[in-house]
């Protein structure tokens, strides 16, 4: 991996980010990824963009947090990408490739709907990130077969997304509004 130091601060970012549940700054980490796998092509950060993505999803949807599998699943999920940094670091590109994937296969270890919603947004991620990929360039073939999604759901959500590039459904965190709404009322 060419652009590994970036990665790791890009990681760390992301770890100091989880620490205060910024969902938002996640999504946009998750697009440095997406950056770097248009330039190099590599599946593993294309990959990475998926689950920093997925993260942030499941973060910003709290209601799943009260399910009875969620704190061991989360603490293993942050376990597994703090690995995948400390591999890169230390050149391993085999164990990295290696958590990511434990990573994403350790959704087959929960039990009931909190497994059906997580493999849900990691499908919606692939397609989300399929999509930014795809901008960038890469061909729609290409890109879906890496991310194992289909054209057809790649095309659908390429045409849905290209309409704007603005997304309106993104809000701030509510300590965040909170404090904005102070500083125009000061």
């Amino acid at each position: 991996m060419e652009q590994r130091g970036h990665i790791i601060e890009v990681l760390n970012q992301v770890k100091d980010n989880l620490d205060k549940e910024n969902y938002i700054k996640i999504k946009e980490l998750s697009n440095h990824f997406v950056h770097l796998s248009s330039v190099e092509q590599d599946p593993d950060i294309i990959s990475l963009a998926v689950v920093i993505y997925a993260l942030s999803k499941l973060i910003e949807r709290k209601e799943y947090q009260d399910y009875k599998n969620w704190p061991e699943f989360y603490k293993n999920y942050i376990k597994k990408i703090e690995n995948a940094s400390v591999y890169l670091k230390k050149d391993d590109d085999e164990k990295f490739r290696e958590e990511i994937k434990l990573l994403r296969e350790s959704i087959q270890n929960i039990s009931g709907n909190l497994k059906n919603y997580i493999n849900e947004v990691f499908r919606k991620a692939s397609i989300n990130k399929a999509s930014r990929i795809y901008e960038h360039g890469i061909s729609m073939e290409k890109t879906a077969n890496i991310l194992g999604i289909s054209i057809w759901e790649l095309t659908e959500y390429a045409g849905q997304a290209r309409s704007g590039d603005i997304n309106l459904t993104v809000t701030l965190p509510i300590k965040q509004r909170i404090k904005t709404a102070e500083d125009i009322f000061k």
